[in-house]
């Protein structure tokens, strides 16, 4: 078995320590190490993280390889630090049953960059009518635990009772896309100031919170989990800090983008920043960041939505709604959390991989970064700032809000079980 040995790295951002990596195993974690005929990778005061966990990417595969592949969506994810993704299931077709998601969890398998963990589809084709084989999902090989209309919401009361009284049988989680359809109908972003300038369709922050409202208690109710996927409001968050505070199993997600960026960049009508659910106020940006810190937040999930250019590089009314993550997921949450004071590295580790990977029940991931844990790891260069530039994405698309920004951070090693995934920046 190959043995590596990490030296000087500041594990969580603690004091500088050597990890000694033996096959698919953390050996030893200490000061001084030594291992004779080991890989030595001079870390010299990078910070050590577990692999990070994605509970929200979509890597379009089957039906729209023309905008990522599992191949090029786990290369990018590798390429930021991620060890494991859990994959949407708004794919063509729809992952609703045992045969789609287990074609994805194979191609996962196969191409071995990262884990991928497939969600299912609450409802039959996403059409919001009738529940999906859940039980047969998460009995098939992949065995899925999280279901998730995404990009549609489950907006039927009865349909998301019966779908989180389902998934309480084998301990599940129904991640809600919170969007009231009738009240968005025809939005193109945010409602507020901004869209009334513009004269363009307005998103209102109701139509989130009054769904995120409806599922807490109807979770409450039944007595099982229900995940938040994407949370962009100040409103939203004051739900789930009261439902917490009752004990209500309800977790939430938020994405890099809705921690940094705000609707006033949809003035420039660049459709690299129509996003669902949309860029919301400095305000609501301001809440997100202080509930992340706090806790009422639990995750910080991508929402990799990779889209071809010409479904981006057209009018903003004809766009499609998406925007790529994973390979800047990692440096948005260093500037706005830890440069900001908000987070340490340690916090960074709960909220990217600890809590995604305990919501998920993903085997093996966010675990601690001590002797006997499987080596899933990763490497960063937090003193590094450079400039984002999608031509070297690994993923087949380029639809980042990101381009020309200045960003920290840069992850330099990746490994997945002991082996590298990702040396010096580049991928093996």
């Amino acid at each position: 078995m190959s043995k590596i040995l990490i030296r000087g790295a500041k594990v969580l951002g603690g004091e500088p320590q050597d990890v000694l990596i033996d096959g698919q195993t953390i050996a030893e974690v200490g000061a001084g190490l030594s291992a004779e005929g080991a890989e030595v990778v001079e870390a010299g005061g990078k910070v050590l993280l577990p692999g990070l966990v994605d509970l929200h990417t979509h890597l379009r595969e089957p039906g729209r390889e023309d905008s990522e592949t599992v191949l090029t969506g786990t290369r990018a994810a590798a390429s930021g630090g991620y060890t494991t993704v859990f994959a949407m299931a708004n794919t063509f077709p729809v992952a609703d049953t045992a045969g789609v998601v287990e074609q994805v969890w194979r191609l996962g398998k196969e191409h071995g960059y990262c884990d991928v963990q497939p969600i299912g589809a609450v409802t039959v084709g996403l059409d919001g009518r009738k529940l999906a084989e859940l039980g047969a999902m998460h009995e098939s090989a992949a065995g899925v635990t999280v279901f998730s209309d995404d990009g549609k919401c489950v907006h039927d009361a009865v349909i998301m009772r019966r779908a989180l009284e389902y998934v309480k049988a084998f301990g599940g989680v129904i991640a809600q896309h919170a969007q009231e359809p009738r009240l968005t109908e025809g939005a193109e972003m945010n409602e507020g100031v901004v869209s009334a300038e513009l004269g363009l369709g307005g998103w209102p922050a109701v139509a989130e919170e009054s769904i995120i409202a409806r599922d807490v208690l109807l979770a409450d109710h039944v007595g099982s989990r229900v995940h938040i996927c994407h949370l962009s409001t100040a409103g939203s968050v004051e739900i789930v800090r009261w439902a917490k505070s009752r004990g209500i199993a309800v977790t939430a997600e938020v994405t890099p983008h809705h921690l940094l960026l705000t609707d006033e960049l949809v003035r420039t009508y660049n459709p690299v920043y129509k996003v669902n659910p949309p860029l919301r106020t400095e305000r609501d940006v301001m809440a997100l960041r202080e509930a992340l810190a706090d806790g009422t937040i639990d995750i910080v999930a991508t929402d990799h939505a990779p889209h071809p250019h010409e479904d981006k590089d057209c009018e903003w009314a004809a766009a499609a709604m998406g925007m790529v993550g994973l390979e800047t997921a990692l440096s948005v949450v260093q500037e706005t959390m830890v440069d900001t004071g908000l987070l340490d590295w340690a916090g960074v580790a709960d909220r990217m991989s600890f809590k995604p990977a305990q919501i998920g029940q993903a085997t093996g991931h966010g675990r601690p970064v001590s002797a006997g844990e499987p080596a899933n790891l990763t490497l960063v260069d937090t003193a590094y700032r450079g400039l984002v530039e999608p031509a070297g994405f690994a993923s087949r698309s380029r639809n980042t809000p990101y381009e020309g920004r200045e960003l920290p951070g840069r992850v330099t090693h990746t490994w997945l079980r002991g082996k590298a995934t990702l040396v010096d920046g580049k991928l093996t």
